[in-house]
């Protein structure tokens, strides 16, 4: 378990049918996994349905199915439709057969969930959150509510292929420092390694809006084919970017910071040194800020302004807006709009035709946010004569970044094809390659 490998390996030829990213033939072990995406984006499929969408032969095929089926990782569940001959049996995940533990680290509260394989959620727990307490006693509290939640849940830990965490912020383990407003202890602490040596099975951990994107990926079943932008909002923007079923990393694996685009170059000026970032523009703090400046509206919602009080506040204004209240609609369109911009840039950048939202920042006014993107999105795209674009709501809570972390897991350990090498800068200067895992 703890080499973080669940299927056999050897035993399946390298297929010249299939090549991976660089053009040359894949592993095995990498050839059994793209196989087993297939199956999971699929659903329900056929061995002549994996070997028409890959390009491998029958006997190829056949080889990795067989080796998925003897670790119990698919399973086959009744018959397609016959094309003349044998009707061929369907394959499935077995998603009874693995777990994998989420963990959305935040401000407000820690959420812990447990998926299957097929990234369903099967138990979920929520407790205060990391508060300004200092990381290495949050760690031993995570260890000990883990504990408690498998035990409650009676599953094995042998079943359980990893533990991803979603955070916030910038990745810094290349010595950057005042990178996060308001977690900057974590900013520098190796979270994984010190988990790692408390729960004893593989760690993982990413920011909340890739975690989010890559949740859309595996739960939802989306293939490998479809690439999507999933924007994250909880106290400031993020965005997740699918690529080819894999997360997208950037030079230092901090690709989606939209939070810090600039909008207004004479803008005010953002606690990240520059001015006019979408985030001091439209954010949750500056959606707040911006009521405070009416005491009507103050005494009716009970806002109080503080940073503890943050998520309750903008909520309130939030569900206000949806409820018809005219000064809470107009600061939320406010927002929106600015959103709605960055959003624009970011598909005119890359050519998106899907996006989703996520996170607890849209939880009360989320359509009003989504009509908004829409409708620019679809006036000013310089795509739009070719193709629409697609705004659709994920969920919006917390939750989504635990299970996305869950997937994180479930995603590196079972389907290996897909990892990417993350990037960071160390102090010296060189550049060096590390990998998502700790172990």
């Amino acid at each position: 378990m703890k080499d973080g490998h669940l299927a056999p390996r050897g035993g399946i030829e390298d297929s010249p049918d299939l090549l991976d990213h660089s053009g040359t033939r894949p592993s095995a072990e990498n050839t059994r996994s793209a196989v087993l995406d297939l199956i999971r984006s699929s659903g329900a499929v056929s061995r002549v349905g994996l070997a028409e969408m890959t390009g491998l032969t029958q006997p190829s095929i056949g080889r990795s199915v067989k080796a998925l089926i003897a670790a119990g990782l698919v399973v086959e569940t009744g018959f397609g439709e016959s094309t003349g001959g044998k009707r061929p049996s369907l394959l499935e995940l077995s998603a009874n057969s693995r777990v994998a533990v989420g963990l959305s680290l935040d401000v407000a509260q820690l959420t812990y969930v447990v998926t299957d394989l097929a990234g369903t959620v099967i138990g979920r727990r929520v407790s205060r959150g990391i508060e300004q307490t200092p990381p290495s006693e949050v760690v031993l509290r995570i260890s000990d509510e883990l504990t408690d939640f498998i035990g409650e849940l009676h599953v094995p830990l042998s079943h359980v292929v990893g533990v991803g965490i979603a955070g916030g912020g910038l990745d810094v383990r290349g010595s950057a420092t005042g990178q996060s407003l308001t977690a900057q202890d974590w900013e520098s602490f190796a979270l994984v390694e010190a988990l790692q040596q408390v729960v004893g099975v593989p760690v993982l951990r990413d920011n909340d809006a890739a975690c989010a994107a890559l949740g859309q990926y595996w739960a939802g079943r989306v293939p490998a084919t479809q690439d999507f932008a999933t924007l994250y909002m909880a106290d400031g923007f993020g965005i997740g970017m699918m690529v080819g079923g894999r997360p997208s990393r950037g030079a230092s694996s901090n690709l989606g910071e939209i939070g810090h685009m600039t909008l207004d170059t004479n803008g005010p000026e953002c606690w990240c040194g520059s001015r006019g970032c979408l985030e001091v523009l439209a954010a949750p703090r500056a959606v707040v800020a911006h009521a405070l400046l009416d005491a009507e509206l103050v005494e009716r919602l009970n806002i109080t302004g503080s940073e503890a009080d943050l998520r309750h506040d903008f909520d309130a204004i939030a569900r206000a807006a949806i409820g018809g209240e005219e000064a809470c609609a107009s600061l939320i369109d406010q927002s929106a709009q600015f959103v709605a911009a960055a959003m624009l840039s970011v598909v005119n950048l890359l050519d998106l035709d899907r996006i989703y939202l996520a996170g607890p920042g849209f939880a009360g006014a989320a359509g009003l946010y989504a009509a908004r993107i829409d409708e620019f999105v679809a006036r000013n795209a310089r795509t739009s004569r070719v193709h629409g674009v697609t705004v659709e709501v994920s969920d919006p809570g917390l939750d989504t970044a635990a299970i996305g972390a869950a997937s994180l897991a479930l995603q590196h350990v079972l389907t290996p094809h897909t990892r990417t090498a993350r990037r960071r800068q160390p102090a010296n200067g060189d550049e060096q390659e590390r990998d998502l895992i700790a172990t």
